[in-house]
């Protein structure tokens, strides 16, 4: 337990930015549940859904709630996942020749 004053204001401090980074991190793996639901559905949702995820990635990493690289990570993945669904790649027919 603190005893002095300014260790008691600490503890109140800590524990209101654990609780408030905990529901900012259960949000954001809502968002991306939410995109990896939205990739079996039309693009235009998705596109949507990507929108919506990486505003949510970057507010999380402009409050330190994730680290910079882990959002610019995330939607990198998510962005390659959007791409691949909106751009099918052809099914090859044969092999390539040496």
């Amino acid at each position: 337990m603190p005893h002095t004053q300014s260790a008691k204001k600490n503890l109140r401090k800590s524990e209101k930015r654990r609780v408030r980074n905990k529901a900012a991190k259960r949000e954001l793996k809502t968002y991306l549940k939410r995109f990896q639901t939205a990739l079996s559905g039309p693009v235009d949702a998705l596109q949507t859904e990507y929108n919506l995820t990486a505003a949510k990635l970057d507010r999380a990493a402009a409050k330190g709630i994730i680290h910079r690289n882990m959002a610019a990570r995330k939607k990198s993945q998510l962005a390659r996942a959007l791409f691949a669904k909106k751009n099918p790649k052809p099914a090859s027919s044969a092999a390539p020749s040496k």
